[in-house]
């Protein structure tokens, strides 16, 4: 049996498996306390592992680690959510603390191994997988092994940069379409940050007989869709607002979903923004890797299909290399929340 740990922001997962996909023997849930920072989860992890390893048979335990590792040192770099992780030695730790051979990946990694393995992916031999939630990460499995190991980062498709001008490392893909960026969008078209494009106005002026554009009380026409406009603008913003309680930096990617799906065109346009940076970034990655399975997971993900996966798909089929159209899936993942875990427990029985 091999022990899975996932170190999270806010949780931490154990389940102890055979990393063959099947149900855990036995799985443990915390919550984490930030202000502990990485001492507290650390405190967690050894009580719990010990308690497991008592009761089974532990061979090799693997961890998935939210935030950036070195897997072949077993070396955390670094996490943005919790204190005290800087450059610390896990692997070193686990074995020396809890005797057990300790293999460590990034969770996004981890959960791509699994989802290749007993998810979304089963079956293909190569699975590009991707994670939108409150960041956008990516990872690569080929031939049902990760991609990349020893690499200081590998498919981080969510640091892609749309565009030449953006020259800077946070103008990214992850800046635009994850979770806290659709959000921020939509708060900037509530607070008047970012205006609602005239498109709809343009086309009322530009109809034509015969050629020539219908200049009949074009001053009154004007005035008449800027006050129609104005007025659908502040019911979309009145709806908005309601959905986070009157402050808009209250506002979540989730609810703005739920106003697209109820035919706000303000969130509709949020949510399509989001999903032609992201169609593009993963056209990308396609065009240059050709996997036979892109697997998308995370909470974004979970707003489903005629607001997210289906914006997406057609997106990516706008930017793809046209050669590989065809040749490839946009599924949801398969594991959940589970995934993380399963991976890491594949990472050890791996060994």
């Amino acid at each position: 049996m091999f022990l899975g740990i996932e170190i999270g922001g806010t949780k931490l997962q154990l389940g102890v498996g055979r990393g063959d996909g099947a149900e855990f023997a036995a799985f443990v849930r915390h919550d984490i306390d930030i202000s502990r920072g990485a001492p507290g989860i650390l405190e967690q992890i050894e009580k719990s592992a010990t308690a497991l390893a008592q009761k089974h048979k532990i061979e090799r335990m693997g961890i998935g680690f939210g935030g950036p590792v070195d897997s072949e040192r077993g070396i955390v770099t670094k996490s943005h959510q919790v204190d005290g992780w800087d450059n610390f030695p896990l692997a070193r730790w686990c074995e020396e603390t809890l005797g057990l051979k300790t293999l460590l990946g990034n969770d996004c990694d981890v959960a791509s191994l699994a989802e290749a393995r007993f998810g979304a992916g089963k079956g293909a031999g190569s699975v590009f997988y991707i994670t939108v939630g409150t960041g956008v990460g990516g990872g690569l499995v080929l031939g049902g092994k990760l991609h990349g190991a020893g690499r200081p980062a590998v498919a981080e498709i969510g640091h892609l940069r749309p565009g030449l001008h953006e020259d800077r490392p946070e103008l990214t893909v992850e800046s635009l379409c994850a979770g806290p960026a659709i959000a921020a969008a939509a708060a900037a078209r509530i607070t008047g940050q970012v205006s609602r494009p005239l498109d709809s106005l343009r086309k009322y002026l530009e109809r034509s007989t015969e050629g020539t554009i219908v200049r009949r009380s074009l001053k009154d026409e004007v005035k008449s869709r800027l006050a129609d406009q104005k007025r659908t603008e502040e019911e979309y913003i009145a709806d908005l607002l309601a959905r986070c309680g009157g402050n808009a930096d209250n506002l979540t990617a989730k609810a703005v979903a739920q106003s697209a799906a109820e035919g706000n065109e303000i969130a509709c346009e949020v949510m399509d923004h989001a999903c032609q940076v992201l169609g593009w970034a993963i056209a990308q990655v396609i065009t240059i890797v050709a996997p036979e399975v892109v697997v998308v997971g995370g909470g974004v993900s979970l707003i489903g299909e005629p607001f997210f996966f289906a914006p997406l798909r057609s997106e990516v089929a706008r930017y793809v290399f046209p050669p590989l159209s065809g040749s490839f899936r946009i599924v949801p993942a398969a594991l959940g929340e589970l995934a993380v875990v399963h991976g890491a427990v594949a990472l050890a029985a791996v060994g």
